[in-house]
């Protein structure tokens, strides 16, 4: 696959440019074919409750009556709405931006955690099956779940939220069978 087969492929599945896998972790001579991050779905949830909790907290701050005790209420009303953010806006923000799938002409690499990484990678040559499925909300948002099976000890890494997801499965099929073509020396040209 050539420079300009694989910015095809990039232009056909959208991939992100935000926050990209850096290069520098391939091989010398291997190329990033795909660079994806979990659907954008997975930020709705964080995003309703940022506007809930500001409004449900700037309200609250709003309605506590005059006093003494007027600014300890009105704190103890912002540090809970800083606690609730933190924990379901922000922290599934973060996983969402730290989470990469990538696929290359070699193998197929995850990368997920916000302080605490990990990773699985799979060579494209160890691939035995790939599915994908999608329920009728995921068709609509064009995402889905895709399974890949490996011939390795772990046997298969499940991807979700995948945007695009049969086209990555088409185009990760074709990869596959490029390089099972290039190990057995057959030439499609």
């Amino acid at each position: 696959m050539d420079a300009g087969e694989v910015r095809q492929v990039a232009y056909r599945v959208r991939h992100t440019w935000i926050m990209a896998y850096s290069t520098k972790m391939l091989a010398e001579d291997e190329r990033l074919v795909l660079d994806l991050r979990p659907h954008w779905k997975a930020l709705i949830t964080p995003v309703i409750t940022l506007v809930l909790t500001a409004g449900i907290g700037g309200f609250a701050a709003a309605r506590i009556p005059a006093g003494d005790r007027q600014g300890l209420f009105r704190l103890l009303i912002g540090v809970a709405a800083l606690g609730l953010l933190a924990g379901y806006a922000v922290r599934p923000f973060l996983r969402w931006v730290t989470t990469h799938f990538v696929i290359t002409d070699r193998r197929v690499l995850v990368r997920e955690g916000i302080l605490a990484r990990s990773g699985r990678d799979i060579p494209l040559s160890r691939i035995n099956d790939i599915t994908f499925s999608h329920t009728f909300v995921e068709r609509l948002l064009r995402c889905g779940t895709l399974v890949v099976e490996s011939a390795g000890e772990r046997g298969q890494v499940t991807l979700s939220d995948i945007p695009r997801v049969e086209r990555v499965q088409r185009e990760l099929y074709d990869l596959v069978e490029h390089t099972d073509d290039r190990l057995r020396g057959v030439d499609k040209a």
